[in-house]
């Protein structure tokens, strides 16, 4: 029972559901990494079975026994304290469990190739699977926030600039925004996933002389049977295909962090105007019953806090010695996966707000009249200066607002009281220039645009 407890508490199995979901989970697991090299291990002996340079009997050996399943996760674990890396004491292990079946076999494990092929090669089959997972939940995302702007791209609420209220936008315009971003963000994955699929095989220093006049036929095969590309030259201590898949993931955290503050501000009690879906259990709180805290976006802005300083690690990591680096390497090998796992916990979350968003329009509209007209004064003084001059009408609705709210007055009944606003406005024109509705730009037309680039660019992908 009390060894059964140190595991939990080493996989940190309390917290993950809350900040990263059960796909990712799976592909950065200790069973994830090694399977994942084990593929790499397998898939070596094929192709080199492929170019002659083993028997293909000893492949099939291999191969059979490449399942994660079958080796001591504790014991590589304390084998790669002792070696400098997993990789060794797997391939340890491996050979052991080869040469039970097959002795000869045996001395074929791992033949030409180095801990960093294994490690950088698997890495890259795990990052193909999580980029995969990022890609459907971007598409998601995507879907819920195009059914948003769409929905609402007439509905008015108040604009928002250093926390204070400005002239109107729409909900719809907001929706739009976060909508053109996460489609910029899947246009970067897809990209991203086509340059990090790609072979990371060099041997010992990158020229594989062990394999002689057979490395670039073992290379291609081996890149072959892995479905990956075979690059100009192996990239070991070339780490720009995995810092960008840091950066890039950063990017979308950054966007999701924005998405999480701005729901968790509209969730606010004297803003109140729209809510994270509300189930059972949901956003409680241990002492406050009435309370409903914005859960989701606490964990999408607890993403955006510790991605960033987890993406610069993996820029400053680039910087490496030689042909194999000396802890700049062994850096990455849990910062990127902790990457990749808040990033799906992050975009997960964030489909789930979307997706149950609960608006409160009224409390909308209320909010627009807070100010008793005043974030319509804009509108008021573009009208009136096209009649007396900019600057002129500008300095007249600013001492009108002033005087609005010694006054406690409505700003309407004070522009109607100032004969020199009044011989130039109506009172029909000042109720229609204060109607929030007819003072939001082009929202509208922003938000046609934006679910018009989302729909071209999906008749492209289906080219």
């Amino acid at each position: 029972m009390k060894e059964e407890a140190v595991l939990d508490v080493r996989r940190q199995r309390l917290l993950d559901p809350l900040f990263t979901t059960e796909t990712m989970r799976g592909i950065f697991s200790d069973h994830g990494r090694v399977q994942a090299m084990l593929d790499f291990e397998a898939a070596l002996a094929r192709a080199e079975a492929r170019a002659g340079v083993v028997p293909g009997a000893a492949a099939a050996a291999i191969g059979g026994e490449c399942r994660a399943d079958f080796f001591d996760l504790d014991a590589l674990a304390a084998g790669a304290a002792m070696a400098g890396n997993p990789a060794i004491p797997l391939i340890n292990q491996l050979t052991a469990r080869v040469a039970a079946v097959d002795p000869d076999a045996a001395r074929y494990v791992h033949w030409g190739a180095t801990s960093q092929d294994a490690m950088d090669t698997g890495l890259v089959l795990q990052l193909r699977s999580a980029l995969t997972s990022i890609e459907a939940d971007l598409s998601r995302l995507s879907a819920a926030l195009a059914a948003l702007a769409r929905a609402h791209a007439r509905t008015p609420l108040a604009g928002r600039t250093w926390l204070q209220q400005g002239p109107p936008v729409t909900l719809g315009l907001k929706a739009a925004g976060f909508l053109s971003a996460i489609e910029r963000h899947r246009s970067r994955v897809a990209d991203l996933g086509e340059r990090i699929a790609t072979l990371q095989f060099g041997g010992a220093v990158g020229t594989l002389a062990a394999l002689g006049d057979r490395a670039m036929e073992v290379a291609a095969a081996l890149a072959d049977e892995l479905q990956l590309a075979l690059p100009d030259l192996p990239w070991h201590a070339q780490r720009d295909r995995v810092a960008e898949v840091a950066t890039t993931l950063g990017l979308i955290v950054g966007t999701l962090g924005k998405l999480g503050r701005d729901v968790s501000l509209l969730m606010q009690t004297e803003v109140a105007e729209a809510f994270e879906p509300s189930t059972p259990g949901r956003g409680g709180s241990s002492t406050m019953p009435h309370k409903r805290n914005p859960v989701g976006s606490a964990v999408m802005l607890a993403a955006a806090v510790r991605v960033p300083p987890l993406v610069a690690t993996m820029l400053a990591a680039m910087v490496q010695e030689h042909e194999r680096a000396l802890g700049g390497w062994q850096a990455e090998w849990d910062t990127l996966p902790e990457i990749c796992m808040l990033a799906g916990g992050a975009l997960a979350r964030a489909i789930e707000v979307v997706e149950g968003l609960q608006l409160d329009s009224a409390q909308m509209s209320a909010n627009l009249e807070a100010t008793h007209g005043l974030i319509l004064a804009e509108s008021v003084a573009t009208a009136l200066g096209a009649k007396i001059g900019k600057m002129k009408a500008h300095e007249l609705l600013e001492e009108a607002s002033a005087r609005a709210v010694r006054e406690r007055r409505h700003l309407r009944e004070v522009l109607e009281a100032d004969e020199r606003i009044s011989a130039h406005l109506k009172p029909a024109d000042l109720e229609q220039l204060l109607d929030p509705r007819h003072y939001t730009g082009q929202s509208a037309a922003w938000v046609e645009r934006a679910l018009n680039a989302r729909k071209r660019e999906r008749d492209g992908d289906d080219d």
